[in-house]
């Protein structure tokens, strides 16, 4: 396996198969890990940093379940390739800081991801398509249970696992589910949702997570504190609560075709025919102009054309994604024209 191969196979996260994949476009779960006796990442020197690696990496590479992986050196990677890897939701931004002594495993079909000395040791992410935060946590444990019996964890019988971050502290459990929420913007009911998560001590994120904010009515929503609660107190209150948005999501688009769907389809067919014509375009303004077809597919307003490449253009129309597409360095000029090109041959047989 090669990292150039990811670049034409389809990401699970991506299919739109998943329970509820009309509004909930992934389900993640990512687990911190730290080393028992080593410090954490920030304050490691050199040496631990590199034994660190090491160890992990051994460890990876006999587990069952990361035979098919790609073990990737960060340092030693084009910036364009650590970009390519941000967008495809496979490493955060911030493992692509400090490049020393940091590694990314990557498994073959992209479920499954590790982070090696991010902030922490490990970070363990599974990603699925659609509402499925159980089948995530089944697969991040499972990897997790056996990592564990290769390498000692830091643990406290009091704290939980150890964490560079103290939120992280306990679990070192983080549910996230992404979710696309045009109606809710649509109705302006948004910021009323954004309070109530708030106090139920979850967190709405942008498309690409932490420090990021929302685009093309994509949200990510992820719980904040692990610290005194148990893997499945966690995952049952994401859960309920994105059960919840989904039901009020699809009320609200059943009210708005009942009620305005002459508006509704006017905003959706400008949108399709903006992408369907333009030359030169953004990547913000290309997720945005998605975002409304996309939400015309779920709706019937819009027919030949399926949820999957609507969810990978998403990706594909990239800085990074792009570039590689073309196999060369282009100037963000050059990116808008390539992006346009690149909708429009993809929306061809939409009507």
């Amino acid at each position: 396996m090669e990292l150039d191969n990811l670049l034409h196979g389809k990401s699970e996260w991506l299919k739109g198969t998943g329970p509820k994949s009309d509004i909930v476009i992934s389900s993640r779960i990512r687990l911190a890990r730290n080393l028992e006796g080593f410090p954490f990442f920030n304050w490691a020197k050199p040496k631990e940093k590199e034994d660190t690696l090491k160890l992990v990496r051994d460890a990876i590479e006999k587990s069952k379940f990361l035979k098919k992986s790609l073990f990737l050196n960060i340092k030693d990677l084009p910036e364009i390739d650590r970009q390519f890897l941000v967008e495809r939701h496979l490493m955060s931004p911030e493992h692509v800081i400090d490049l020393e002594y940091k590694g990314l495993v990557v498994e073959d079909k992209e479920i499954a991801s590790i982070m090696i000395n991010e902030e922490d040791h490990i970070r363990i992410q599974v990603l699925q398509s659609g509402f499925n935060v159980i089948e995530a946590w089944r697969m991040s444990d499972a990897i997790d249970t056996d990592l564990s019996k290769k390498i000692p964890y830091a643990f406290s019988t009091k704290w939980g696992y150890l964490t560079a971050c103290p939120t992280n502290t306990g679990t070192g459990l983080r549910a996230s589910v992404m979710l696309h929420l045009p109606a809710l913007i649509i109705t302006n009911q948004i910021g009323k949702v954004f309070q109530a998560i708030s106090k139920l001590g979850l967190t709405m994120r942008g498309f690409y997570g932490e420090g990021t904010e929302a685009t093309g009515n994509f949200f990510q929503i992820s719980n904040q504190v692990t610290l005194g609660r148990s893997e499945s107190d966690l995952i049952d209150k994401i859960g309920s609560i994105v059960d919840k948005l989904v039901k009020r999501e699809e009320s609200t688009r059943n009210i708005l075709m009942a009620k305005q769907k002459d508006e509704l389809a006017d905003k959706i067919w400008r949108a399709y025919g903006t992408l369907k014509t333009a030359r030169i375009i953004t990547s913000t303004e290309t997720i945005k102009l998605l975002s409304f077809i996309r939400l015309g597919v779920d709706l019937g307003i819009v027919s030949g054309i399926d949820r999957t490449g609507l969810n990978e253009l998403l990706i594909l129309t990239q800085p990074a994604h792009l570039q590689k597409l073309e196999n060369k360095l282009l100037t963000p000029d050059q990116r808008d024209y390539k992006r346009a090109d690149l909708v429009r041959e993809k929306l061809k047989g939409g009507t």
